[in-house]
Formats: structure tokens, sequence, C-alpha cells
């Protein structure tokens, strides 16, 4: 068996480290780091660099890396993580050994997986444990990182399983079942940790997922151990990973608010994996938790809803949900399975349903809404309770049971036959459900109670590693302490804190045997019995202490206070106190403490103590309250921060003393001692750290005695790191909040700083202090009691037990004899430990049987105790009060009743009074404001009611506007939302009507469609163009011209240096002046005029070329017309033939046929529109005929009122304006119909005017068509009133004058009755028009919802068709692109190479030039000639410029070049030794010119220059031309696979065509469009018969005519063009033999004039020899060069002679006064020897005289020493012209050394010799 090294090793000594070598280890890291930026060196790579180099190294790597072999194993001794020992300790490796996992971690997801038929496994914190359904037997494997497990799988076959875990850089380990050996390990997937593995169908890829930061999915070759690919999944968590089971290149991701699909697609570069995020469109962002692939390609999910989400193409399909809007699940859908044709979904409601696969793969939408309903086939619920988050299935063929996880604790086995002989739901585990909120242990057994807010409280037996029984309540439990043996001596007592603040006493006995209730475990061997409920806090209890005489028991809770209770057979409550903050733990001093107090811990920076209250100090009156309760506070201030600067400057100070004791052994070494100064000054320039007070304090998590008044305590957060050693101050006057009270000792934890201590216990000897951490580790010191300080809290073992990231250690407990540990976690797991003795017995360890307290003896007799149920119930404080405040209420109660009493006995008083004053007379009666006591009392109350009536507006606003919106909604839903209503137009004189279309305002989608459509016909062509594709060339136009980067490398010289002939023009605009100057520049000019004529013409001719077409130039308009001709000549074929093929313009798709409905759509309701706007306009006329009708009326009136009643004619009925001709009254309502509203609602509340059995009308029908004064009913016109009887006669002239009025009147009413009947009939008769175009739109309207039916089952095909579609089209896409940019590319290379061999060209010819020149330059008869030739040919090794990145081709071509100069080098010494060597090549021969040696140099230079690039051109030419032809052959390959793409499209186009051709249209003919007749009969079998259009057949025959006269143009433009052709050929012939009769004549005028063929661009370009020219331009140069050194020179010897005089002028003059002062010093000494000789006869002034000598000397001293420094410096003058010297001295004088002060006597002969 092979065994894994090298990584793994790593890893695990990296685990095992000691955290003080881990600490310095990093710091050692931490300085090289800051050492390697110093020095400039290159950081190496971080994580995520190291991840993605990985990849590709991987990727790069995948030929050389080896095969594993399939029997690899590795160890799993090597691979497990292992407790962590303090070094040099004695604590055995063994300490704590795993005896059982009693949790299970229900809220992680895919926590469950089935190995065997009898196996399950699931992640317990570090641990993966195994269980036995039979046996319940437990088997466990440690994670190999120490960093917990993140997600596991099993393999498909059950041989293997996943198990990916967390930590820094974790790997995934394929085990092997059933032997459990490590077989593969995976390395390098992710950062921190894994969150969801998957194995492909066939188990040969392994998909893995990381969590953050990484987010990172990776692909396996788990085999091998190799990455296949990676590829960040999401910015935020993934769920889950699964391979698709039909398609094995596709994956799916989901997470939070996202779903990703994934295709491993095969590109040019590999194999790469191509991401494509699902979009939820306007259906709500969602977390999905399940999904699952359907066998085409489609994903149907869930989502926090419950509704199943139908994904296809990365879109939402369609939501399903159930009848009337009902979701699928109440809840999330956690998980997807199809099975056998069904698939079924798990929701956290607990209910299992199934549904029909084939029905939700058709899903589709019939409007607009998305949602897709229908019902599930079966379903089983399994409780109220129940959330199910995932299952798996058996692995037996065929069988049907299924195993689910339960995230409220339990695991199930199912039965999902759903038949009649389905099995009932079994939970086969049951365990607490999320964290574990406390636990504690019996003092005289092996039992251990826990309890979580699952509302369960949980009794086992760790020694039996079983169960016994299980308890339910109503809250959840936070809090739990066992009772010590005083309270019961069978330890049978507990007492439980829940959420909602009540305490229970729980009661333990041993089982009786009674019957099993329902919900309970199988196994009941013990009862918890309810002892007392009360609840002293009204919020969670968080801690519980029992005193360990067990007379007292107290209780903590999140509001702040801390009950006492007194304890016997009931606990009593003695009181409470209230602390700053929440209670976090509670502790009672131990026995050994004098005092008897409780240290009280609370979350936040406070810590209290407190004297145990006795039972009879507190007497509760009124509250439970204790005030004024003797306190000691402790408000932490931290000094973490002085802390850590004390620990720096304490390092400094050893590194200083240190390098002191280094530096006194290296004194010698001064470089070092240097070294090590700068450092020590860098250290103290170094700032210490800053002393830092957090903003918020820190949290306490634990704390316990050290001694009477001190306590040691555990801080997180900031403060995290330090046990804190803390005293209570003696002063404790003033305001807790303001004191900052400091430990007075500190002892620092190892590791501690992100994982602090947060819970804590000692053994029952106090030998082992038991810690849990924050990060899931157990801790266990040794200690050396009695030890208050600490001081042998040194050496710890530490193992990860718990989750690393949420699984906080809440309790850690020994057993009451030490021998087992037990620890739960904030992950719901608990485990047990046996402990290892210190000193073993010398026996085997044998557990004695747990003892399970017995029942009380009268337990059949006593009353059961009632419970809490209520959560909101009163506490014991509050019920208290509440007691008082009845009390105080019921008082105030019967004082306000008897108030009452006294009022209404004084109004009935004050009524009496009234009504006696009303009996009385009125003169005595007193008036209403006497009887007012005083006026404002009846103001105040009419202020009042005006206050109460606002305030009833203000209460009633709200629901009043409430009803306004609500109208406003339903007029938005049902009037708004309309675009036209029905409005009917009826006659005026009959009952034709004629209606308008209800339309509604187009949805959002068919605008969105709309516009995509008009996008589209726009600027978007829907498929790819083959013609004229990469044929750039074949529209004539000239190429463009190269960029700067493809001129020739020699380009810049070529514009610099032509020839040799314009460079020494070019060269003597400077150098030669004058006329010859002047003249040799204008044939420099004109040179350069003539080589640009040249090139310009040269130019014109390469762009005529270029213009010029190839042979196989078709013109594109030639080109088009054939297309269109070859796509519309020959045979028309039907479009249900099999050998059709579908044009290019008829080729439909899902986008073209969308387009068309849209257009249908848009033209139906255009059509629409019309008619509507011209009913209502007919409507508008209705309206104003009739109140043009209404007019005519009144006047008939009054001329029918004038006229007798026999010759009145019958009037016209006035038309009226229907309802149904003005729908939109209905929504218009005044006051008046708001108060007949309210009277008809009355009416029909008490049921008046209805007899039984008859239906009521509803209230808007009675509306409507009642009384409506709002709208009334017109009436018909009134009758007239008779004249009245003539009382006289008329005479002869008035009856003729009535008669004359008569006749009148008459003719005025025919006149107005005629005008009504043109209008009434015009009207109608517009009318009968409209409404046969409404009918005849009616029916084209049926046409077109036909078409439109049509339209969209070829619709629904061609989305059948599109996936595959696209598939083509893009290929076909890619293919067309890949040939245009081959085509491309191959232009631009041979445009590159005749750009290359046009360089090469000009290179050869400035090669020609440059030798014409040095012919040129040598003269005739010149005898150095052969000498010179053979300098200027001489191959010379020239040093090249190495480049840093060069390839093999390079270096060989170099090596080539190197063996040709080395072959020259051979050639030209043979020619040497052949010459005789007589002379050197490189010096110039004596006779020969330099000018012209030099100038054979720099040509040879230059000829060197032009070989090099004339080789590297040519390089450069046969490099372009093997990519020319590389670039022709892959043109070949991609013009084969587009003929096979265009082919495959073409037979995908004539599938889909036939099933276009299978669809069913209706077309209604009438008889004479039908011309299938069969000897004149029409047939009864039509279905041969073929529809065509009536205006297609005629073009059809129109464009055979068109083809004849079209064919007869062509052939007479046929003959024209082959005339045409005749004639240029000739016309090239005779123009061809023109140029060679020129060409000939040029020549023997070249020869005539020359004597030989010259060039004549290189003969226009030449300017004059420009050698001799300047030559003369340097000689006249230099003499007036020369001329002007010559007058320099004179001048400066003339300012010399000028200095030498004045230098000889002040040396007479320092002469003269030499001469002076030994004048003057002969006469001194004369007058001392004087003095001298009159010493005897002075002998008294002889002091005198002394002084005076003495000063005399001294001035004698002086005046030598200035003679002396004058001789010096006139022997300096006379020197420094070089010539003369002063006489008298000897030449020796000169050198001696000038003094400072005084000079020496001069000779006598210098002042003659001056």
């Amino acid at each position: 068996m092979l065994r894994a090294g090298g990584v793994v090793a790593g890893q695990l000594t990296q685990t095992n480290m000691d955290p003080s070598e881990k600490q310095a280890e990093e710091t050692a890291s931490n300085e090289e780091e800051k050492e390697r930026q110093a020095s400039g060196a290159e950081t190496p790579p971080t994580g995520e660099e190291v991840d993605a180099d990985t990849a590709e190294t991987e990727e790069g790597e995948d030929s050389t890396v080896r095969v594993i072999p399939q029997d690899m194993y590795y160890d799993y001794e090597e691979l497990y993580s292992r407790a962590f020992i303090s070094p040099d300790s004695s604590i055995p490796a063994n300490l704590l050994q795993l005896t059982h996992s009693f949790g299970y971690d229900c809220a992680r997801r895919c926590n469950l997986q089935l190995l065997d038929e009898q196996t399950l496994a699931f992640v317990a914190g570090n641990l993966l444990v195994l269980l036995d359904l039979q046996s319940r037997e437990q088997r466990y494997l440690r994670s190999c990182s120490g960093g917990g497990i993140g997600t596991i799988m099993a393999h498909p076959s059950k041989e293997y399983f996943a198990v990916a875990e967390k930590g820094h850089h974790p790997n995934i380990i394929i085990y092997e079942f059933p032997s459990l050996r490590p077989y593969r390990l995976l390395r390098g997937g992710t950062v921190e940790a894994y969150s969801c593995v998957d194995f492909n169908r066939e188990g040969a890829l392994l998909a893995s997922v990381g969590s953050a930061p990484d987010y990172m999915l990776t692909l396996w070759e788990w085999a091998q151990e190799r990455v296949l690919l990676r590829c960040k999944a999401f910015s935020q968590d993934v769920f889950r990973v699964t391979f698709s089971p039909y398609n094995p290149g596709q994956l799916t991701t989901s997470g939070s608010g996202h779903v990703k699909f994934w295709k491993m697609a095969n590109t040019f570069t590999g194999l790469k994996l191509q991401g494509q995020l699902g979009r939820f469109g306007k259906t709500a962002l969602t977390d999905i938790e399940g999904y699952v692939e359907l066998p085409d390609g489609k994903v149907v999910s869930g989502s926090e809803w419950g509704n199943m989400l139908l994904w296809e193409g990365g879109l939402i399909k369609v939501e399903i949900c159930r009848e009337r809007g009902k979701p699928c699940h109440s809840g999330s859908i956690q998980q997807f399975a199809l099975d056998e044709g069904e698939l079924i979904t798990i929701g956290t409601d607990g209910a299992i349903r199934g549904w029909d696969v084939e029905k939700i793969d058709a899903a589709d939408c019939a409007d607009d809404s998305g949602m897709f309903v229908m019902e599930p086939m079966n379903e089983m619920l399994l409780g109220r309770h129940v959330r199910l988050t995932s299952m798996v299935k058996s692995s037996v063929p065929e069988s049907l049971i299924w195993f689910a996880q339960d995230s409220n604790g339990c695991i199930w086995k199912l039965d999902l036959s759903f038949s009649n002989i389905t099995h009932d739901p079994e939970c086969l585990f049951s365990f607490h459900a999320g964290a574990i909120q406390a636990m504690d242990v019996s003092p005289t057994s092996y039992l251990m109670a826990t309890t979580a807010l699952d509302r369960t409280v949980r009794i086992y037996d760790f020694s039996a590693k079983r169960e016994l029984t299980v308890s339910q309540y109503i809250q959840g439990g936070t809090a739990l302490s066992w009772a010590p043996c005083s309270v019961s001596t069978q330890g049978a007592v507990l007492a439980v804190g829940f959420s909602d603040g009540v305490l229970r006493l729980l009661e333990l006995y041993r089982s009786l045997g009674l019957e099993e209730e329902v919900g309970l475990t199988p196994s009941r061997e013990a009862e918890l019995r309810l002892k007392q409920a009360l609840k002293p806090h009204n919020a969670p209890v968080t801690a519980i202490a029992f005193k360990h005489s067990g007379e007292l028991l107290a209780t903590g809770s999140a509001d702040g206070t801390v009950f006492f209770f007194t304890v016997g057979e009931t606990c009593a409550p003695i009181g409470f106190i209230r602390v700053p903050a929440p209670v976090q733990c509670l502790q009672w001093a131990p026995k050994e403490h004098d005092r008897n107090t409780l240290l009280i811990v609370c979350e936040s920076s406070y810590v209290l103590e407190v004297q145990a209250p006795a039972a009879e100090s507190h007497t509760p009156t009124s509250t439970y309250e204790m005030q004024g309760f003797p306190t000691l506070t402790f408000h932490f201030h931290s000094i973490k921060a002085r802390i850590q600067r004390e620990m720096e400057i304490a390092r400094r100070e050893a590194l200083k003393e240190k390098r002191r004791k280094e530096k006194e052994e290296r004194e010698k070494q001064k470089a070092d001692a240097t070294q090590e100064e700068e450092e020590e000054k860098k250290e103290e320039e170094e700032e210490l750290p800053p002393l830092h007070t957090p903003d918020s304090p820190s949290p306490m998590l634990c704390a316990f005695y050290s001694q009477p008044g001190a306590f040691w305590l555990s801080m997180g957060g900031y403060d995290a790191g330090f046990l804190y050693h803390c005293r209570f101050s003696e002063q404790q006057e003033g305001d807790p909040a303001l004191r900052r009270d400091e430990p007075f000792a500190f002892l620092p934890v190892q590791d501690t700083e992100d994982d602090p201590i947060c819970t804590l216990s000692f053994s029952s000897d106090r030998q082992l202090l038991l810690c849990g951490m924050q990060t899931g580790c157990v801790r266990v010191f040794p200690l050396q009691p009695p030890d208050p300080p600490l001081s042998s809290l040194t050496a710890f073992w530490a193992l990860s037990v718990h989750d690393n990231q949420y699984g906080r250690v809440r309790s850690v407990r020994c057993s009451h004899d030490d021998r087992f540990v037990l620890s739960a976690g904030d992950d719901g797991n608990i485990f047990a430990f046996s402990l290892q003795p210190s000193e073993p017995p010398a026996g085997a360890l044998q557990h004695s049987q747990t003892r399970i307290p017995s029942p009380p003896a009268d337990i059949d007799l006593e009353q059961v105790v009632q419970d809490i149920v209520d959560p909101n119930a009163y506490s014991i404080e509050t019920a208290k009060q509440r007691t008082e405040l009845d009390r105080l209420r019921r008082e105030a109660e019967q004082r306000k009743e008897e108030r009452r009493r006294r009022l209404l006995e004084l109004q009935a008083q004050f009524k009496q009074l009234l009504q006696r004053n009303q009996s009385l007379p009125e003169h005595v009666r007193l008036p209403p404001e006497e009887l007012e006591l005083d006026p404002r009392f009846r103001e105040e109350a009419e202020r009042l009611t005006a206050l109460r009536i606002r305030e009833v507006q203000k209460e009633l606003a709200w629901e009043a506007e409430r009803h306004q919106i609500g109208l406003k909604k339903l007029q938005d839903r049902f009037w708004e939302s309309l675009e036209s209503d029905i409005i009917t137009v009826v006659a005026c004189q009959s009952e034709h009507r004629v209606s308008t279309y209800r339309l509604l305002p187009p949805s959002h989608r068919f605008l969105k469609l709309q516009g995509q459509c008009q996008t589209q016909r726009a600027g978007q062509d829907p498929r790819p163009c083959r013609a004229g594709s990469g044929k750039g060339s074949a529209t004539g136009e000239p190429d463009s011209a190269p960029s700067a980067g493809e001129r020739e490398p020699g380009g810049q010289r070529e514009e610099e240096q032509d020839d040799l002939g314009v460079l020494q023009g070019r060269g003597m605009r400077g150098r030669v002046a004058g006329h010859q100057g002047e003249r040799q520049q204008k044939a420099a000019e004109k040179a350069e005029q003539v080589k640009a004529k040249i090139e310009r013409r040269k130019q014109e001719w390469a762009d005529l070329f270029a213009s010029k077409p190839d042979q196989d130039y078709e013109d594109p308009a030639d080109v088009l017309a054939l297309q269109q001709a070859i796509e519309h000549m020959g045979d028309f074929k039907l479009k249900t033939a099999k050998d059709f093929t579908v044009p290019e313009q008829l080729r439909m798709n899902t986008e073209r046929k969308r387009s068309q409905l849209l257009v249908l759509e848009e033209e139906i309701c255009e059509r629409k529109q019309q008619l509507n706007g011209r009913i209502v306009r007919l409507r508008e006329e209705k309206l104003q005929l009739i109140w043009r009708l209404q007019r005519w009326a009144q006047q008939l009136d009054a001329v029918q009122t004038q006229l007798p009643a026999q010759k009145r004619l019958q009037t016209l009925p006035l038309p009226v304006l229907r309802p149904e001709e003005a729908p939109e009254r209905r929504l218009q309502y005044t006051p008046a119909t708001l108060r007949r509203f309210a009277e008809l609602r009355e009416a029909r509340a008490r049921g008046r005017g209805l007899e039984e059995g008859e239906e009521a009308p509803s209230v808007l029908h009675l509306l409507q068509h009642g009384d409506d004064p709002a709208h009334p009913t017109p009436t018909a016109p009134r009758g007239h009133a008779p004249h009245p009887p003539h009382h006289r006669e008329l005479t002869e002239l008035e009856e003729e004058m009535r008669t004359l009025q008569e006749i009148r009147l008459c003719c005025q009413q025919e006149e107005l009755l005629s005008q009504m009947r043109e209008a009434v009939w015009r009207f109608d008769a517009e009318l009968q028009v409209l409404r046969h175009e409404k009918v005849c739109l009616d029916m084209r309207m049926k046409m077109a919802d036909l078409r439109h039916v049509t339209l969209f089952q070829e619709l629904l095909l061609l989305k059948d068709f599109e996936k595959r579609e696209n598939n083509l089209q893009e290929r076909l896409r890619a293919r067309t692109q890949e040939e245009n940019d081959t085509r491309l590319k191959w232009e631009d290379c041979k445009k590159q190479l005749e750009l290359k061999q046009q360089g090469v060209v000009k290179l050869q010819q400035r090669e020609k030039a440059l030798s014409a020149s040095f012919h040129a330059s040598l003269g005739d008869n010149n005898k150095f000639s052969d000498f010179l030739t053979r300098v200027f040919k001489k191959k010379v090794k020239r040093v090249k410029k190495k480049e840093t990145s060069g390839d093999e081709e390079e270096q060989e071509d170099s090596e080539e070049d190197s063996d040709e100069e080395c072959d020259w080098d051979e050639e030209e010494s043979e020619g040497e030794s052949e010459s005789g060597g007589a002379l050197d090549d490189s010096v110039c021969p004596p006779s020969c010119d330099p000018a012209l040696f030099e100038n054979t140099l720099q040509l040879r230079e230059r000829r060197l220059d032009l070989e090099e690039l004339l080789a590297e051109e040519k390089k450069s030419c046969d490099a372009l031309r093997k990519e020319c032809d590389a670039l022709a052959k892959k043109e070949k390959v991609v013009q084969a696979s587009l003929k096979a793409a265009e082919g495959d499209l073409e037979l995908f186009d004539r599938e889909k065509q036939q099933k276009l051709n299978e669809l069913d249209v209706i077309v209604p003919l009438r008889l004479h469009q039908i011309e299938f007749l069969s000897n004149g009969v029409l047939p009864s079998d039509v279905s041969d018969a073929l529809v065509m259009n009536t205006a297609a057949l005629k073009a059809l025959q129109a464009r055979i005519r068109q083809l004849q006269i079209e064919k007869q143009e062509q052939g007479d433009a046929y003959r024209q063009a082959r005339q045409r052709h005749a004639l240029l050929t000739h016309e090239h012939r005779d123009m061809q033999a023109r140029i060679h009769e020129l060409e000939e004549r040029c020549e023997e005028m070249m020869l005539a004039k020359f004597g030989r063929l010259v060039d004549l661009e290189v003969l226009q370009t030449l300017s004059g020899n420009s050698q001799l020219e300047e030559l003369k331009q340097d000689c006249r140069a230099k003499e007036a060069a020369n001329t002007q050194e010559l007058k320099r020179w004179k001048v400066k010897l003339t300012e010399t002679k000028r200095i030498l005089m004045e230098v000889s002028r002040r040396h007479t003059e320092r002469v003269c006064m030499l001469n002076s002062l030994l004048k003057e010093k002969k006469e001194l000494e004369e007058k001392l020897e004087s003095r001298q000789r009159k010493m005897g006869a002075q002998f008294r002034e002889r002091r005198v005289e002394v002084e005076e000598r003495s000063r005399l000397q001294a001035v004698v001293e002086v005046q030598g020493r200035e003679m002396e420094a004058l001789r010096q410096e006139i022997t300096a003058l006379s020197r420094k012209g070089g010539h003369v010297a002063p006489p008298s001295q000897p030449r020796s004088a000169g050198r001696r050394k000038p003094k400072r002060e005084g000079g020496a006597q001069p000779a006598l002969s210098a002042a003659s010799q001056e």
C-alpha cells in the first residue's frame, strides 16, 4: 500500500504545531517578508494567486503528471487531525477519548447520506458519524484539517464517499466504503471551506463549490487527483451543485438569489466552463434551495414562497402553483427528485408531493400572468412540526424507501410508493434541533440533561450511550441545572429555565411500565414529572445556580433581574434584585469561602457580588424587589492595550539585552557593530502600540471565584486573549457606571485572541480545568490545587470537536466521578468522552450501571401540578403588583359609582325644578338665563362638542380615504384599463344597431416585443450573409496605405540616404558657402525635385496597377443579379415536396414569426380602432341630431299651437340616448344618486316590495333602471292646448287673413317635418352603411383570428426548433466569421509580403548605388584602387545586440551568420596571403589620401548595414510566405466546414418546413374561387387541390413575358460585348508594338550619348562632384581660422608685456622701501652704541635702558622679518617672468620657505643694483 506524503504531512505538522511555535513562525515569516520588501524581492503570491496559478500549472502539466495507480491508498493514521498538546508537558495524548455522539446537526444542508442499506452518514462538528440502523452503533472519522467538515456526498456506486473539509486551503478526501481507507486526496479547490460537492452520473467526475471568499467551482477527475476546470461560481453563497444526469457536459448551481446553468464546451484553447445566470424577469428574486434537471434540458426549481419555477434557456418559462393561487408548498421547496416519471418535492411544511413530469415539461402560460396551475398526483403529510430539508433514496433496485432529514431534529424513513400498502412514515432517530442552550450532569449517576430552543428537555445515559426520555414544552429551554444531592438524595430534581421566563422543577424517576404515549421515544426507561412551575422573569432565563447546600436557588434573566428562592419540597420566592445588564452566568461561592455570596456576571462589563438572602430577611408586601440590598459592583475597564504595550517594551528590552551581549562578543568587527547600532536606532524609532479603549464594552463570557472577594474573568471581543484576575473595590460609593475598575493581575492564554474561553468547569477534585472555546474546541488544563493565581495554568490539551465556525461550546462538564467529560455546542452536537485518570486502577475500567432514581412512593396519590401554558402569563412580580393594582382599581370604581349616583339624584331634582318653573305664570317664571349658573359652562360644552366632531372626522378620515382609494382602484382596474368599451348606437326609426369593439390597451409584453421587432426590421439581419464575405478586393477599390508599423525597417534610412549624390547635396548646404554653395544647393534641390517627380510617377503607376481588377473579378451588380436569377429561375417546387429548398428570404424562425404575429395583431387593432372611431363619431352625430330635432320640435310646437287641431300633422317621436349608447354615465354619480343608493340598500335590507320566492334584483340594477334624478327619462312632447272659443264672428278681411296665416303655418309645419324626417333618414342610412361595413369587418376579423391561430401554431412549432436552429446559426456564423478572419489575415499577410519584397528590391538598388558611388570616389588611375576595393568589400565581424527573448531559429540564424563570417574572414585572409599582405587594411597607407580611406570605411559600414537589412528582409519574406501558405490551407479547411454548416442548416430548414406543412390551415373559399374541376364538376375530394393567390398567379404569367423580353435584350448585349472585346484586343497589340519601338529608340540614344546603358533615374538625381567642393571649402575655412588665431596671439603678447612693466614698477618701489629701512637700522645701531658707551655714567637709569633695549631689539626683529618677507616676494616676482633674477641673490634663495612674520636683512647690493 502506497502512502501520500509531502503536502499532507506538512498540513498535519501545521495542525499539531504548538501555538507558541506558530507565533514564532509567523513572526519570522513577517520579518522575512519585511526584509524581502526592503531588498526589492518579489513577494510570493497570495492564496487566490496560488489557486489561479495552480489551475494553470495543472492544466499545462497534464502531459507530465504521473498516473496514480488504482490500488493506491493513503494512511488514515497520518491524515486525521489529532489533539494539540503543549510541548514539554506530561499530558497524555489520549487524555480524552470519544465514546459517543448524541447530537445531529440537522440545520446543515444535505447532512444525510446513505452508504448502504444499513448505514447512514452525517457530519457532527469535526467528525463524520457512520450510524448503523439496526444496532444503532456509531463509527467515526475525524477531519484531517482540524477545521471542520463542510459537506459530504456518496458516490453513485456507494463504493466511495467524499468528505469536503473546512480550514485554510482544505482538502477533499475520498474514502473507500466499507473499509474507510482514504483513497484519494484532492487539494487546492478553495481557500476557506467547501459548501457543496457532487459526483456525476458515471461517478468519474466530481464538482465542488467553495464558500466565501472565493466561491470557486472546480471540476475534478478525482481518481487521478486532477483539476479539469475551475471558475468562480457566483459572488454569494452557493447552496448546491449537480451534474445533469442526461447531459454529461452540463451542470447547475443554485444559491442565494440566483441559479446558474453551466456547460463544458470544447474551444480552440481547450475545454472551458461557460456559465449562464438565470434571469428572474418579473418574478421576485428568491433563494433557490432545490432544483432538478429534466430530460430535455429544462430545469425546475423551488422558491421561497413555495411555488415551482420552470426554467428554459436561462429564463423563467412559467411559475407553477395550485388552484386558486395556492402555493405548491407552504414554505420553501428544499429538494426535487425525479423518480420513475414522477417529480417528488419536499418542503419545509413537512409535505411530500408528487407531480406529473410531462405536464410540467409542457407547461405554458396562456396570459401575461406567467402562472401555470396544476395539482399534485400524490401527497404525504408528515406533521405540522416537520421541516424536511433533504432526502436520499435506498440503493436497493426498485425500492421506494427514502430517508429524510428533518431540520427539527429527526431522521425519517418514508415509503413513497403512494399505494394501498404504503407504510406510515417512521421516525428512526430524534435529536435536539438547533443549538444546545444548556447541559448539566447528575451529581450521583451517569445521567446528562440537555435543553434547547426546540422546546424539549432530554435525559441521556452517557455510559450506556442511549437516550432515556424526552419531554416537550410550550417554549424553548434556555438554562438548566441539576439540583445537588442535598435537595434530592437520588439526584432526581432538575431546574430548567425557558425562553418565556418560566422556571420548571422537574423530577426524574424510573418508568413504571406505563403505556407508551404518542410522540415519545420508543424506549421509555425514565419519566420526567413536573414538580413545580414558576415564572420569576419576563424574559428568557439565562442562568440557574443552586447553592452547594441546596438551600437557595438563584435564577438570572435577560431582563436584568436575579431572583432568589428557598428550596424545599417546593421553591418559595424570596425576592429579586436588579442588575445593570442581562445576566450571563451565576456562581455561588465555594464551600471553602467564609462568606456566603453569589457572583453575578452580566453580559456587558459588570460583575456583581451579593450576599445570600435569608428567607425571613425580606417580607414582600406589594413587590418582591429587594431595595437597598448590599451589593458589590465591579465595572470592568479594558487594560489589554496597556498589557500589549508593556509586553512590547519587555520584548524590546530583551532584544536590546541580547544585542548588547552579541555586540560585546563582536566588538572587533566594526561593520557588524555599526549594523547593530542601526538596527537599534530603527527599533527605537518604531512607535509603541497605542493605548486603545474599545468604544463598546467587550462581552463577558464566564467567571469563577479564586478567593473571597476575587475572581477570574474571561472576556470576548477586543479583550480576549487573557484571563483577568479581578477584585471588588472597597469603595462602592457613587454611580457604578462612572467607575473604572481594573484587574489587578492577568494571565495570557495561548491562541485565544480570536478564540476566547466561552465556558469552563472544574473536575470534582479541581485538578482539571475544562474550557469550551468559541471555535468549538475543548481544552483541558491540568492544575495543582490549591492555586488561586493559576500559576500552574501553562500546559494544556486541546481538541477541535464541534464545528469551527458556528459550534461555540455552550457547556462542558465532568461526570460525578470524573470518568467522563461531556460537551454541548451551538451546532446541536453533544459529545461524550472518557477521561483517562492520572492514576488508573490496576484492573480494567468497569463502568457501573447507571442508577435511575426510583419513583416516589406516593406518586399515584399526588395531584397533577398545574403548568404555565400561556406565554403571556404574569410573572411572580407582575402578579404581585397586579393584585395591588386590582385592589386600588376596585376602590376607585366604588368612589366613581358613588359620585355617579349623586349626579343622577341632582339631575332628577333639576328636572323637577324646571317643570315647576314652566308651570308658573309667565310674569313670575324665571328665564333660562337665570337658570344658568355660568354661561361659560354652556360654551365649554359646545366647544367640546365641536372638538369631538372634528375628532370623529379625523377618525373617519382614514376610512374615507380608504374608500376613495378603493374606488380609484376599481376604476383603474375595470374602466381606466379599457382602451375602448362597448358603445352601441341604435337607429332612430328601427332597432338596427351597431356596436364598437371592446379593446384592451396593448400589454407591456406586446409593446416590448413590438419595439424589438421594429429594431430588428430597422437594422438587424437575422441570418448571416455570406455574399461578398472576405472578398474586399473584388470591389476594385485600392488597398489602404500601409501603416507605420508595416513599413520596411530600412525606410528611415532610405529617406535620409537614398543614394550618395543626394547625401552629398544635402551635406553641402551647411559646408559649402558662397557662390559655389548656392550652385550646389540649387543642383541638390533640382535633384530632389527630380527624385520626387520619379517617386510620384512610381506611385501613380502603383495606384493604377493596384486598381486593376483581377482576372476573376466580377461586378457586384452582376453577382447580385445572377444570385436573384438563380433564386427565381427554374422549376418552382411546392413546399410539400421532399426536395424543396427554402430560399433565404423565405426561411422562417421564431423572431420572424413573432413579427408576423405582431403585425397581424397591430393590423387587427388598427382596423378595430378605426371602426370604433367612426361609431363614436356616429354617436356624436346622433347627439347633434337629437339637439336639432328638439329645436325643430320646439319650433313645430310653436307653429302647431297657432293651427287648428284638424290641420295639425302628427309629429315624429323624438329619439333619446339610450344607456347602452353612453356607458360612461354608469360611473357618474351625484349626491342625489348616493342618497338614492342608500334608500335602495335600506329597502333591500328591510325586504320591502319583495314577494316570497321572487329573486331580489341588485341595488345597482334598481339604481340604473329605476327613477334616477340625475338622468331623467325624456318624455313625449306635450299636448297642445285647444284654442279658446271665439266669442265673436270674424269679418271677411279677418277671415282671409286668418286663412293666409294658416296656409303659411301649414307650409312651415310641413317644412319642419320634412327636415326632421330627412335628418332621421340620413342618420339611419349612415348607420346601415356602417353596420354593413362592421359585418364585413367581423368576417375579416374572423379570418384574421384563423390566421392568428395558424401563426401561433407555427410559432409554437418554431419554438421547439429554436434551440437547434440557434445552435446551427451560431455554428454557421462562427464558420463565416472564421472564414472572414482567415481571409483578412491572408490578405494582410499578402500585403505585408508585397511590401517586404518591395523593400528588398529597394535595398538591392541602394546597395548598387552605394557600390557605384564608391567606384566614382576612387577616380581614374588610382594606385590604391585594389587596396581600397578590398577594404570596401571586407567582411567585418560586427557586434550584434542580443535580445532578451529569442527563439531557436534566430539562434540558428546567428550561428549561420557567424559561420559565414568566419568563412569570409578565411577567404580574406587567403586573399591577403595571396596578395602578399604588404598593406594593412585597417591602417591608411602612407601615400594614400586619408579622406578617401575614411570615406571607404564609412561606405563599408553603410554596405554592411544594407546587407544586414537585406538579410533581415529576406528572412521576414520567408516567414510571411510560410504564413500565407498556412493561412491558405486553413481557409480551405474553413470553407469545407462552412459548406458543411450550410448543408446542415439547409437540411434543418427542410425538416422544419416539413413540420410546418403538417399543420392544418383553414382557408374559407367561395365556389367561384374553386377552379379544381373534373369534367366540369367539383370533385368530392379536394385534398390534392392547390390553393394559390390570384395575384401571384397573374404575376407568374406576367413574369414569363418579362423573361422573354429580357432574354432578347441579353442576347443583344452579349453581341455588343464581343465586338467591344475584339476592338480592345487589337488596340492592345498596337500599344505593345508602340512601346517596344520607343524602348529601342531610347536605348539607341543612350548608347549614342553615354556609350553604354545607364540608369536615367540615378543620372537625374546626381548633383556634381561634391568631394572636391568640400575640400576647397575646408581649405578656405582653415585659412580663416589660422588668421584669427594669429590675431589672438598678438593681442595676448601685448597684454603680457604690459603686465611685466607693472610688476617691474612695483618691484622698484619695494626695493626703495628696503633701502630706507636699512638706513634707519644703521642710524638706530649707531645710537645704541653711543648709549652703551654712556652706561657707566648712567648706571641709575640702567633698568630703563634695559627695557628700551629690549623694545628696540623686538623692533629690529620685526623689521628683519619684514625684510625677509619682502626679499621672498621680490624673488618670486623676479621669477614670474622667467627671465631676470636679482643679481645680488643666489638661485637657492628662492627655494627658502617664506615666514609668516618679518623678513631677513637684505644685502646692500640689492639696493645699489636697483
